[in-house]
This record gives structure tokens, sequence and C-alpha cells, in this order.
């Protein structure tokens, strides 16, 4: 008797010991803070960076780090930072590219055209928008390629930001009684704008929104499914890629 007592006592005590461990595994499960914020945590910490996401690649236990348009990698314990870009083996896709390309993307309509100058070649069906900034020698070029597009409205957001000239010539472009006109002549032909006041101008904004992009260097040009491209493009290059936007939202 005293036997069967002892063992279940013993039963008891082992049943009662498991279920502490079992609410004390799940009070620390939910303390836990996720993979995914410690290792923003601690690269933070260590690089003294903003990271603005952390996700899980499909490559076994490496993590994407995202610091506003810049993407690095790392492991769930954060014990090393490798920058670079990641190709996988079986395809050979430039899986860093493809992602920041994708990151840079924002939803045209987000974007204040009202801010901007319009241009429209042809009957304008088609739209993209381009930050400029009035001396960008590209610009220049991208501006008579343009030529070459058709069917197109172009949004030009002057962005000035290589010298104090930049800010007097698009101050007088915005304020124009005529801005496409003025903007064309220059560009295109050389003809420096004349002096011309306005009460407001949204340069201001344009610079605020050229930050918040990440907008480095001019020109950068955003089309109507959000593709972002960085620097010139010829003529031909962006009919392609405004025809392939058609046939994106077409097929949807």
């Amino acid at each position: 008797m005293k036997s069967s007592l002892n063992r279940w006592m013993k039963l008891k005590v082992l049943a009662m010991a498991c279920v502490m461990g079992l609410a004390s595994s799940q009070s620390i499960a939910q303390e836990a803070k996720p993979v995914n914020e410690t290792i923003k945590e601690a690269i933070a910490a260590a690089f003294e960076v903003e990271v603005t996401a952390v996700e899980q690649t499909p490559y076994a236990g490496i993590y994407e780090v995202q610091m506003g348009a810049n993407i690095v990698y790392t492991t769930e314990k954060a014990d090393f930072v490798l920058a670079g870009n990641l190709i996988d083996a079986k395809t050979h896709a430039d899986v860093t590219s493809e992602r920041v390309a994708k990151l840079q993307e924002i939803p045209f309509d987000t974007l204040p055209l009202e801010n901007a100058v319009k241009r429209v070649i042809g009957k304008g069906e088609r739209q993209m928008a381009v930050f400029e900034d009035p001396n960008c020698g590209y610009c220049k070029k991208l501006y008579k390629e343009l030529d070459k597009v058709d069917n197109v409205t172009v949004y030009t957001f002057l962005m000035p930001i290589l010298s104090p000239d930049s800010l007097a010539k698009a101050k007088n472009i915005w304020c124009a009684g005529n801005q496409a006109e003025v903007w064309g002549k220059w560009m295109g032909k050389g003809v420096v704008p004349t002096s011309a006041s306005c009460k407001e101008t949204p340069l201001d904004s344009n610079l605020a929104l050229g930050k918040k992009l990440n907008i480095q260097g001019t020109p950068v040009m955003f089309f109507g499914n959000g593709m972002r491209i960085n620097g010139y493009m010829p003529g031909e290059n962006i009919n392609q890629v405004l025809d392939q936007q058609n046939m994106a939202v077409s097929q949807n």
C-alpha cells in the first residue's frame, strides 16, 4: 500500500512539473520577439543605421535586411552582414537587383502630378514621370529622345539639385505662362528661360519628394506600372517599357 502511494505521489509531482514546464515555455514563447524584429534591432545597433524591413529569403537561413533602397544579407543570429548581389545558382538571376527594383517601385497615382510640367506627345494616352534638373546634360539628351516616343504624357518634376543656377532656371520655367513651351525651348534648343515670378512654386515639395524617393541624381523615370529607371534611356527603349506597361494593364 505504501509503495503504491509513493508511486502515485511521484506521478503527481511529475505531472505538475510537466504542466509548470509547459506554462513556463509558453510564457517565454509569448515574450520572445520575432526573428525579424531581433535582426532589425541588432543590425540597427551594430551599424547605427535605420533598418526599414527584414524578410526571410527562399534560401536556407538567409535574411534580407532593407535599409532604404539598399539591401544586405544576414542570418537569424545577425552575426555577420553580407553586402553584395545575391545570385541564384540555378537560374543565374540577380536576386538583389530584382528586389531593389521592386522596392523602388511606387504607385503612379501617388505622385502629385499637379506639381509637374506637363508635356503631351501625340494622344498622350500613356504616362510617365521624370525628375529632372534644368542643367542636367542627360536630361537634355532624354528630352530629345522623347521626340521618338509617341502617345505619351510626360510629367516633369523640376528638381534643382545641381547648382544655384538650376534653382533660378526652375523658378523661371515654373512661373512662365507656358511651362511646357519654355521647358522645351531650354532643354531642346538651349533658349534660356526669361525671368518670371509667381506667388508659389512646388520646388521645395519636389525636393522633399525626391529625398523621400531616394533620388540622388537626375534623370529618374517612373512609369504607369510603378517601374522606376534611374538615368538616361533611348527613346526606343522607353517605347518598349510603355508597351509592356500597356500589355500588363490589358491582361489585368
